[in-house]
């Protein structure tokens, strides 16, 4: 519930306004588990709840597996058994970068940022070019002591849900922010032909608290609160990803009430990207969203022909009405359309292909994030060769296009873009390291 349907249900309870802040104040920002442990509520007030139907509970993560590079996979299961994978990624993967938000400036201020390109590829890192050269009409990268000093941008932070400079400081583990990627069904019916995901089907789609306990439930595993510099372990500054699981636009309804949710638990929408596939409905709905977050296009083909082979949903709706949906959408000055590219090996990686996108994208507020294609059992797909990743990015780049190649995060543990499949019980997936269960709750 959010705060004002809680309002409304202390109400008909005939007790103070004041209880619904109190209520959610243990929902969002203590992220309860239990309704016993909202202690500010007094115990003939919990019991009424409990007498009246109402109750709280989280996400179990029951399984978790960690990547070499420091990113968690988790296996959530929800309250009737079905479950879905939530991931946890240390740093992020700088999939925000370029697209006009705080969290992108934070990126594309940070000096000796990897070289994405061979980082995607799974080769040597080193300092290199920042992938915003040439791209006209971004934010210029900033060093890292211009935006953790500024005062505006603290202020600005304060403003959108609390999560203040104060807060940023490098955890143990060197790094400064984090990304949550969420899920919003149970399996997914898009069925795109290179994601370990849609050989699941769909099963169904999770409710707004599904959706937002997810993050609550990853939050309180890592340690973090939200918006204070007080006994923080790890960074507060929570970036999140709707890219998991399902297809957030065909749950709608549910995906917007959990971002609602969100904003209360203290993460802005301006930290927030939904991901889609072309649900062209959805994202008219969306332009006419007053609260919303980022959006991220799943583009994958720069021609219907090449889309349809690798992405059934086009043969309902095509680039074209995808591109006049999205150009539906009311930008701020400084905000971009983000479309994803994951590129396939002889498919839709070759220079005729970033031509193609070059002139889909033209004259759009468009950046474009290249992911190399992450490869799963049973799916005949090739990586691109590097020199082929390499030109299409300069391509795209000298097309005046915002572009960044991904650093793929969790590769080794099955958790990268289009890797999440609900890992259970038996036998380990070739090259997926041994997923041991969640330790117990302190």
């Amino acid at each position: 519930m959010r705060l004002p349907e809680l309002t409304e249900l202390v109400a008909r309870l005939g007790l103070p306004k004041y209880r619904a802040v109190q209520l959610g104040d243990a929902l969002y920002k203590q992220r309860v588990g239990k309704l016993e442990e909202i202690t500010t509520l007094p115990t003939e007030v919990r019991e009424r709840l409990a007498a009246e139907g109402y109750g709280v509970g989280l996400p179990e993560i029951v399984q978790a597996a960690k990547s070499v590079d420091g990113t968690e996979r988790y296996l959530v299961r929800l309250a009737d058994g079905e479950t879905v994978e939530t991931v946890w990624m240390p740093g992020g993967d700088g999939g925000e970068r370029g697209d006009g938000s705080e969290a992108a400036v934070e990126e594309e201020g940070e000096a000796g940022d990897p070289d994405a390109v061979e980082t995607a590829l799974g080769g040597p890192t080193h300092r290199g070019r920042a992938a915003m050269n040439g791209a006209p009409g971004l934010v210029a990268a900033r060093r890292k002591d211009q935006y953790r000093d500024s005062d505006s941008l603290s202020q600005n932070d304060d403003r959108k849900g609390g999560q203040s400079d104060d807060a940023i400081g490098a955890s143990a583990d060197g790094y400064k922010r984090a990304t949550i990627c969420i899920s919003s069904q149970v399996g997914c019916a898009v069925n795109c032909q290179f994601c370990l995901t849609a050989k699941l089907g769909i099963k169904r789609n999770l409710t707004a608290g599904e959706i937002a306990g997810q993050v609550a439930a990853v939050l309180n595993r890592q340690h973090v609160r939200i918006g204070s510099g007080k006994g923080v372990e790890t960074p507060s500054r929570i970036n999140l990803v709707f890219m998991g699981m399902g297809e957030p636009f065909l749950n709608y309804d549910a995906f917007m009430q959990s971002v609602h949710v969100l904003r209360a638990m203290g993460i802005p929408e301006s930290r927030m990207t939904v991901s889609t596939s072309g649900i062209e409905p959805s994202i008219r709905r969306f332009a006419e969203e007053t609260v919303r977050p980022k959006l991220a296009l799943s583009l994958n083909a720069s021609n219907d022909v090449v889309r349809r082979e690798i992405m059934p949903i086009t043969r309902k709706w095509d680039i074209a009405a995808l591109l006049d949906a999205v150009g539906s959408i009311p930008l701020g000055k400084r905000e971009y359309v983000t479309f994803e590219y994951v590129l396939l090996g002889g498919v839709n990686d070759q220079p005729e292909h970033a031509r193609e996108v070059l002139a889909l994208l033209a004259g759009m507020k468009a950046k474009v994030n290249l992911i190399v294609w992450n490869p799963g059992p049973g799916i005949d797909f090739q990586q691109p060769k590097p020199e082929d990743v390499s030109v299409f990015h300069r391509m795209l780049i000298d097309g005046g296009i915002p572009t960044f190649t991904r650093r793929p995060r969790g590769r080794d543990i099955f958790a990268a873009c289009g890797q999440l499949k609900r890992t259970v019980d038996g036998p380990v997936e070739p090259g997926l390291v041994a997923i041991s269960a969640a330790p117990a709750a302190v």
